[in-house]
């Protein structure tokens, strides 16, 4: 009966279930409802700092822009009393040492359309384009510096702009030839110290001649509205 009894007890393990479970299995409800509440307060003040760092951000933004607009704005309102002054200065330099210019009290008779202004045009380029040719050694050619080309070389100062500037043209390009007429005795004189080239002058001079026209009569800006 023991062996019995024995190994029927080994068949079938008594399994005991205690009565009551440990307080230390089950959470503490309480515990979690501090630690949400408190997960949730920390959200709400990420959240509200983020908004006042947001709001200082786009304050910074408005207030950056609002100084730009202003520097721009007085920058805009500079740049054409300078050019103006500057324009004046120019012209009055000009007027004092250039000869006869379309801006006489007196009318001009070489009005766009008349004969006198086609001559006149036709003078200034072609004493440019013969002016290119001597400096460049190619009429009259010779081994060593002569008048033939220092004349070439002062050709669009002596004879270009001054039949030009005989006619009645615009009050742009009256200041483009005014510009000229005192830029290109600076270039003339100051690029042979560093290169000795009567048709590197000529071509410094062309150069100055089509970009001040380029910029007073604001052909590149024409161009682009065309285009668009």
């Amino acid at each position: 009966m023991n062996l019995l009894s024995s190994s029927y007890r080994t068949r079938n393990p008594v399994v005991v279930v205690p009565s009551r479970i440990s307080s230390s299995v089950v959470p503490d409800l309480s515990l979690l409802s501090i630690s949400s509440r408190k997960l949730a307060r920390s959200r709400r003040c990420r959240a509200s700092v983020k908004a006042e760092t947001g709001a200082d951000d786009e304050q910074l933004e408005t207030e950056e822009k609002e100084q730009q607009t202003t520097t721009q704005s007085t920058l805009s309102s500079f740049s054409p009393a300078l050019e103006k002054d500057l324009s004046k200065a120019v012209r009055k330099t000009a007027a004092t040492f250039a000869p006869r210019a379309s801006s006489a009290k007196s009318k001009n008779p070489a009005q766009p359309g008349s004969t006198l202004y086609t001559i006149f045009e036709v003078q200034a380029y072609a004493s440019m384009l013969v002016g290119g040719v001597l400096s460049f050694n190619l009429l009259f050619p010779s081994d060593q510096p002569d008048i033939w080309r220092l004349m070439g070389m002062w050709s669009v100062w002596m004879f270009t702009i001054p039949s030009l500037r005989a006619r009645d043209c615009s009050t742009k390009e009256k200041d483009a030839l005014n510009y000229l007429f005192l830029a290109i005795p600076l270039i003339n004189v100051t690029l042979p110290l560093v290169w000795k080239s009567f048709a590197a002058v000529w071509s410094a001079d062309v150069i100055a001649f089509l970009a001040m026209y380029a910029w007073k009569l604001e052909w590149l800006q024409q161009s682009t509205d065309e285009a668009q």
